[in-house]
């Protein structure tokens, strides 16, 4: 049998291009490598973050945002400067934001997507009006995180299996795109052994079968490389020092850059394989799921960061602020891990952590659940990593403190005296209302915000104040995660070549495609884009192909 389309991979940017392409009543047929039980692909631990601009929710908070706003902000943090390289995904960009400003929050709403009502404010930037950063919140999260997200679109693919239009088969390993003529007709590949792993489980890739099928259109929708350490390693920009040794990984085993190496092959063209988003707050899961499993810490801006030798970091390296340019610092120490120290009351208002899982009370839309986050103490899941986290240590007394954190890295390179006189310093600072301390600056500054008053900034105090404590250090790993380099495609989503030519028959859609064009994101992101990305290149993608 003959599909209309063939799409690879069923993570969101997949299930959005198969649903669009099958709501137009054409047949499309719907292969992953991975057991049905990892229907949905990573975007099901996720913790659902996406972009709006001028939003209702934005409005209710207060919040004065604009598409003028929102593009000074995304090309400010993009940096685009490779004039080839960069010249599809801008074009995105410009296509994304308007989508974004517009037909996004509206598709999503009409399809039973809600939003939580307080709007985070992830990467604030790095200090100057027309750099990187969100000038305003704009970090929606989706009632019911990943799985919310996934909800609908796979509830949609469910009925046209029921219809005939979807034809889903798991276990299915593309290992070659087949090319007549100069066009994508189809794929072959490798069937492997059913697994009965859990949902994100590293599954056996053991060989049973082989198989082949044509299809008019190809869609490569199989996510980055943020699970293959040795791609990341040979990727890894000099410009961020040496790559590090030890990295946690944010996501399943299987996003393992398969395809983008199958479709450089037949031609396609990777650009900006340099550009990744890497989180600088990975802590080691001590209920692990995936190999090398970390989760990342979402930090309010108040803990004191330091790296491996016990220096503070300057400014704009604060928690929540500039992703890249803290990772960049980092690097630059010569060691691939720093730290956080902070207060029991500071724990207890910022620290939230990210993925569906983590989240139960917004993952299972419980209001009863999420309740408890106004009340004292730090969630569930945060106390269950501080008691059982091998990256958590918790005490009443700083030089005990220092010297557990020592023990843990076993490089002992911390002082005692020049930890203490940082904190000290930095303590003075809360006496008055003035400051030269940017980070407390700041740190007053987000409590303008209605929202994280109420719960994503804790009221500025000592560190080392007895009242605020126990003290809690927390040892920070590199955290693997996003591909912002991938396929170039045109907007219409096609794959081009070296030459800029499409190549006919053969498309990409989200991580695959640099969330467009190769590369919508540039050097930096600014979160809840991801999403936003998958969400995007599968539609465009998808009707691109049901309406030729």
């Amino acid at each position: 049998m003959k599909f209309d389309a063939i799409v690879i991979g069923a993570g969101l940017s997949g299930l959005v291009t198969t649903t669009e392409i099958a709501d137009r009543g054409k047949k499309v047929l719907l292969l992953d490598q991975e057991p049905e039980s990892s229907f949905g692909g990573q975007v099901w631990w996720s913790f659902g973050g996406l972009f709006l601009i001028d939003s209702p929710e934005q409005r209710r908070m207060g919040i004065h945002d604009s598409y003028e706003l929102a593009r000074q902000d995304w090309f400010g943090s993009a940096n685009f400067d490779r004039e080839d390289e960069d010249y599809w995904g801008k074009k995105w960009a410009e296509a994304y934001l308007k989508f974004a400003a517009e037909e996004k929050r509206t598709w999503l709403r009409k399809m039973g997507i809600n939003f939580f009502p307080v709007i985070g404010w992830a990467e604030r930037g790095g200090g100057l009006a027309d750099g990187h950063g969100n000038s305003v919140p704009r970090f929606h999260i989706t009632w019911g995180t990943g799985p919310g997200i996934v909800a609908p679109f796979e509830k949609r693919i469910r009925e046209h299996i029921q219809k005939g239009n979807v034809t889903y088969k798991p276990r299915h390993q593309v290992d070659n795109l087949i090319v007549q003529n100069d066009e994508v007709t189809g794929v072959a590949g490798t069937i492997l052994i059913d697994d009965p792993v859990e949902r994100g489980e590293k599954s056996s890739r053991e060989k049973v079968g082989e198989f082949e099928y044509q299809g008019d259109s190809v869609v490569v929708a199989s996510g980055g490389v943020g699970a293959n350490f040795d791609l990341i390693r040979r990727n890894w920009p000099k410009r961020l020092g040496n790559p590090p040794k030890k990295m946690l990984s944010g996501v399943p085993d299987y996003v393992d850059g398969r395809m983008l190496e199958i479709a450089e092959k037949i031609g396609a063209r990777i650009v900006n394989r340099d550009r990744m988003w890497h989180y600088t707050e990975g802590i080691q899961n001590w209920n692990p799921v995936w190999s090398a499993h970390g989760i990342r810490i979402l930090p309010g801006p108040s803990s004191i960061w330091l790296d491996a030798e016990g220096n503070r970091f300057d400014a704009p390296n604060y928690p929540g602020f500039d992703t890249l340019s803290t990772l960049e610092a980092i690097m630059k120490t010569g060691y691939d891990y720093s730290w956080f120290i902070l207060t029991q009351k500071i724990i207890e208002k910022e620290f939230a952590l990210s993925g569906s899982e983590q989240n139960p009370d917004l993952t299972g839309k419980s209001i009863k659940q999420l309740l408890k986050r106004l009340s004292s103490g730090a969630p569930e899941p945060v106390e269950a990593f501080k008691k059982h986290g091998e990256d958590f240590i918790v005490d009443d007394d700083l030089e005990t403190l220092v010297d557990q954190m020592n023990a843990l890295s076993g490089d002992n390179l911390l002082d005692y005296d020049k930890v203490k006189s940082q904190l000290e310093a930095r303590d003075r600072q809360i006496d008055h209302k003035f400051t030269k301390d940017l980070q407390v600056a700041a740190l007053r500054g987000s409590r303008f915000f209605r929202g994280d008053r109420i719960i994503r900034t804790a009221k500025p105090h000592k560190i080392l104040d007895s009242k605020n404590g126990p003290l809690i250090a927390v040892r920070l790993n590199i955290l693997s995660r996003k591909t912002l380099g991938g396929l170039q495609t045109d907007l219409s989503g096609c794959v081009l070549d070296a030459a800029g030519n499409p190549l006919k028959g053969l498309f990409a859609a989200g991580e695959a495609s640099g969330f467009g064009g190769g590369g919508i994101h540039g050097y930096r992101a600014l979160e809840g884009t991801f999403l936003g990305g998958c969400l995007f290149t599968g539609k465009v993608v998808g009707s691109t192909i049901g309406d030729a």
